[in-house]
């Protein structure tokens, strides 16, 4: 009873199932109350209730789990972790389990000694470590075949152990970081370089202190207007149709927009007749602005590609009236 560390005043629970043998149950209890004391206790649980006997969280110090002699607990992992609930931050768990040595096993009811130390670490428990290994004996062999209906003969039974951690899940702490504090204060600065970079009202009247006149530093060349064709880039315009750069500002986008302007209004259509204004009634039959109504002389009239087209004219813009020389 040693090795479980269990002293006076302590909260112990005892679970057993049915292969627990009844009079080491009894015997077990009887040494645990013994050792917890009045002011102990020692609660008794049957591992298949021990979901819903809705014990408090944190509510004892030790937790044993077929420990009983001739037991052949199996622990789900459900009930590892209703154990770590129940346990105490910083309260121990003790089991004993029989588990299979064998390399290959494909059977889910007995685990390797190194799933079920997985299992107790998953359930939130730490310091987890084996205590003892030993063989089985011949009633807890028959234990095994009667109440798990396994049967192997590379078992052997596992004493195990694990502690739940000083802290409640969900819990939180404040951090203590130590980091240091930044100066509030401003750099020192050197007396003598700030006096040798200040310049106050008094200065400006000194004699001692020569101010330049910015003017002074310009020459003749820096004042005289620069050519804007010595602004375009070498490849500007280059080639045989002439092109602007995208986002032009030397220039030569206004320059080619003016010169397609010009080119525009010395291809507007003039009229031979000089009735064209007048309407469809004194128009000719290749007239451009058949279809259109009457305008005033001189007034600037837009004709259509297709109008132009129709009429086999090369397409301008906008025409100004003038002398039709096809009409």
């Amino acid at each position: 009873m040693a090795d479980f560390g269990i002293s006076a005043g302590q909260f112990v629970a005892v679970i057993w199932d049915k292969s627990s043998p009844v009079e080491a149950l009894k015997d077990l209890v009887d040494k645990l109350q013994a050792l917890t004391g009045d002011e102990g206790r020692v609660s008794v649980e049957n591992i298949n209730q021990l979901l819903q006997s809705a014990h408090k969280e944190s509510s004892f110090d030790i937790v044993l789990s077929g420990i009983i002699p001739g037991s052949t607990t199996l622990h789900s992992a459900d009930i590892l972790a209703e154990m770590a609930r129940i346990l105490r931050p910083g309260g121990c768990l003790f089991l004993k389990e029989p588990v299979e040595t064998a390399v290959a096993v494909n059977n889910s009811k007995v685990k390797t000694a190194s799933k079920l130390c997985s299992a107790l670490t998953l359930s939130g428990l730490v310091e987890v470590k084996e205590l003892q290994r030993e063989s089985l004996s011949p009633e807890e062999i028959q234990s095994v075949r009667e109440h798990l209906g396994y049967h192997s003969d590379s078992l052997l039974s596992l004493q195990i152990t694990g502690k739940k951690p000083n802290f409640e899940v969900g819990s939180s702490s404040q951090l203590k970081l130590s980091i240091a504090k930044k100066s509030s204060g401003k750099p020192a600065v050197d007396p003598a370089a700030a006096k040798l970079w200040t310049l106050s009202a008094n200065d400006m009247e000194d004699e001692s202190v020569d101010l330049i006149d910015s003017d002074e530093l310009l020459d003749a060349e820096d004042l005289k207007k620069p050519d804007p064709a010595s602004l375009r880039a070498p490849s500007c315009g280059e080639g045989k149709k002439r092109k602007a750069c995208k986002n032009c500002t030397c220039g030569l986008a206004e320059e080619l927009e003016k010169e397609k302007s010009r080119d525009q209004i010395s291809s507007q259509p003039k009229s031979a007749c000089g009735n064209c204004y007048l309407g469809d009634a004194f128009r000719c039959a290749s007239c451009p602005y058949l279809g259109m109504p009457a305008f005033k002389p001189g007034e600037k009239v837009l004709l259509s590609d297709s109008n132009l087209q129709s009429h086999h004219m090369v397409p301008p813009i906008s025409s100004d009236l003038g002398p039709w020389q096809g009409g």
